[in-house]
């Protein structure tokens, strides 16, 4: 009976954990700066709960998996979703053709849909992990 009881504790207790599930990019746009840069706006989906659960921030990545931006999400978007937000500046190295763009929540770290983003025509399609 106690091992019963402790499955059951355990299945409830992640059952409330995964409850808002991973981050989710569901949408980006990108437009050139000029001088390598270029500017992001990435749309999020996450059922954000409170300060405990939350989508606290999107990445720019090249297709190699370097990080080469951060937007930070310092609060939760509980009664705002989806959500989106831009980053500015974003120095791009030289003869990239196309990033990804992952986000990150509080819980699940990374885990949730990806989107790679054509730098040159904004055209976007989902990351399948290697998108050669």
């Amino acid at each position: 009976m106690r091992r019963f009881a402790a499955v059951v504790v355990g299945a409830v207790l992640f059952v409330n954990l995964a409850q808002a599930g991973e981050s989710a990019v569901t949408a980006v746009q990108v437009r050139a700066e000029g001088g390598g840069k270029y500017s992001f706006s990435v749309t999020l989906r996450h059922d954000d709960e409170g300060w405990d659960h939350y989508a606290d921030r999107w990445e720019v990545l090249t297709m190699d998996g370097e990080v080469i931006a951060t937007r930070t999400l310092f609060h939760p978007h509980v009664n705002e979703q989806p959500f989106t937000r831009s980053l500015g500046g974003v120095e791009v190295p030289v003869g990239t053709t196309r990033v990804r763009i992952r986000s990150h929540d509080s819980v699940h770290a990374y885990g949730g849909p990806e989107l790679v983003v054509e730098l040159e025509t904004g055209a976007t399609k989902p990351w399948t992990g290697d998108n050669s």
